[in-house]
């Protein structure tokens, strides 16, 4: 079981995942944070539709998001979302974080924190920030790629 980061999905479009890997995401049994979804329909909506791949891009992302289960979706809850503001709030203090850089933080927590509560390692290419992450708050899993 693997919950994906954002990351994953945007590396796997743009073909930038080594063999194994790909193997290793077509044979795992994927969950989905809803601020990954999010994040992605944001990039997708903000994307230049007069841009010569733009329909390519808003095709394959919409065939990514109908075949999604419903059941393989996890959200964070309230509880989630307030532990992932302390987080975020408390890195962004310890760390100096830029404000742009708070957000992210904000969405990482939030998928971390949602996939420990659901029991579900996050397979990421963003081990700094996960890495600070899990130190506040070690119930959580992560795989570095």
């Amino acid at each position: 079981m693997l919950l994906l980061d954002t990351n994953v999905y945007i590396n796997r479009a743009a073909g930038r995942l080594a063999a194994p890997l790909r193997d290793l995401i077509d044979k795992a049994l994927l969950f989905h944070c809803s601020v990954s979804l999010a994040e992605l329909t944001v990039g997708v909506a903000n994307a230049d539709p007069s841009r010569s791949g733009w329909a390519a891009l808003r095709d394959h992302y919409t065939e990514l998001f109908d075949s999604i289960p419903a059941s393989r979706v996890v959200t964070p809850d309230a509880q989630v979302w307030l532990d992932a503001g302390v987080i975020a709030g408390t890195l962004a203090r310890t760390q100096g974080f830029q404000p742009y850089q708070r957000k992210e933080c904000l969405n990482d927590a939030l998928i971390f924190l949602t996939a420990a509560k659901a029991g579900i390692p996050v397979l990421t290419s963003n081990r700094d920030e996960f890495d600070l992450i899990q130190q506040v708050a070690p119930e959580g899993k992560f795989v570095h790629y």
